[in-house]
């Protein structure tokens, strides 16, 4: 069977360039992590400073004359420096950050630790990741396939009821979900507490001690997924079904969707061949992207919930400029975002017909 040079010449090129963008990304991501070096001198400044504390309280340097122990306190630093690869100007070491960056070696963090006492970079993002994905990858979902279908609905029930109310309440969706997450705790978690003695955790992921049998963790899981997940729900909403029933009511008025319903085909066909089949390719786009940007999680709502996800650990290392944390979480949100443009590239070869001419 031939293989068709058109196409993956555009796929290479295509990876290529999204490579490079990459590339490119990370090296812009260190210099700002970095300051600029700027965050290296205050490392820097830090070090001598502890340096400086630990030798002078050191009861074996107390009797020394201060011209011997400066001279220790320099050696000591010296050491330290090279320990941590800054004795070399910041701008050969931020291409050697560029390398182990590209090549997922991030090295450790400089204040944080993982949940299993590790300061590797690779770790502490690990660790968190699941509990991310399955959150916020949820609420992706749900929310995807609630404005999909919803959208599709109220596009068929054109100024009803049901789409007037729709449209009233859309503006309320500029509300971050978190807003919504505070009174969902305040309902459901702190009143039902009170009042009937039981009521929906107030955040964390599992609870403690987290029970031994499966069924029971995934249970407790979940009950506590209920709060965070309907806070996302409700905030994406009415602004989700506002927006899918406009776009497709903007392409069922098309003229080949006049003319078929002209010819008498049925409303379902006419929604799968005329307007959903032109939509797949926007439809799929919004679905992995939204997909990939559900794994970045969410600061305040996982601080909100203390959900245990990437979120909370890039907000500690905004706080703590813990620049290979930050570095790393980057990357990685780099790498899938390439990963999934590339497959959404080659998919958009399969199901637009537009580019398949292209290659004729």
């Amino acid at each position: 069977m031939k293989i068709a040079k058109g196409p993956v010449l555009w796929v290479v090129r295509r990876a290529i360039i999204l490579y490079l963008t990459v590339v490119l990304a990370i090296y812009i991501t260190i210099i700002v992590a970095n300051m600029g070096g700027f965050v290296d001198e205050i490392i820097k400044a830090q070090l001598l400073e502890d340096i400086t504390y630990q030798v002078k309280r050191d009861p074996e340097y107390r009797h020394l004359p201060p011209e011997e122990l400066d001279k220790i306190i320099r050696e000591k630093y010296r050491l330290a420096l090279k320990m941590r690869g800054l004795d070399t100007p910041f701008i050969i070491r931020s291409f050697v950050y560029l390398k182990d960056g590209l090549t997922l070696e991030m090295g450790r963090a400089l204040y944080l630790t993982s949940d299993s006492g590790s300061r590797q970079v690779k770790l502490i993002l690990l660790e968190r990741l699941p509990a991310t994905v399955l959150l916020f990858t949820t609420a992706m979902l749900i929310n995807f396939f609630t404005h999909l279908l919803g959208g599709l609905y109220l596009s068929r029930h054109y100024g009803s009821k049901l789409d007037k109310i729709v449209i009233a309440l859309a503006p309320t969706s500029v509300i971050p979900g978190w807003v919504y997450g505070i009174f969902l705790i305040l309902i459901f978690a702190s009143w039902m507490r009170s009042v009937f003695g039981w009521g929906l955790p107030y955040g964390g992921f599992v609870d403690v001690p987290p029970p031994e049998d499966p069924i029971q963790y995934a249970l407790s899981v979940s009950k506590h997924m209920i709060l965070p997940l309907l806070s996302w729900f409700i905030s994406g909403l009415f602004m989700g079904l506002y927006g899918s029933r406009t776009f497709f009511l903007i392409f069922s008025t098309e003229d080949y969707v006049t003319v078929a319903k002209a010819k008498g085909l049925p409303a379902r066909l006419i929604e799968w061949r005329y307007i959903l089949r032109p939509t797949l390719p926007p439809i799929i786009t919004s679905f992995a992207l939204g997909l990939i940007g559900s794994w970045g999680g969410a600061i305040i709502t996982e601080t909100v919930f203390n959900w245990p996800g990437l979120g909370q650990v890039a907000y500690a290392a905004i706080q703590a400029m813990d620049t290979p944390v930050l570095v790393g979480f980057t990357i990685i949100y780099a790498y899938l975002l390439m990963i999934t443009v590339l497959i959404l590239d080659i998919v958009y070869c399969i199901v637009d017909p537009r580019i398949r001419a292209q290659f004729r």
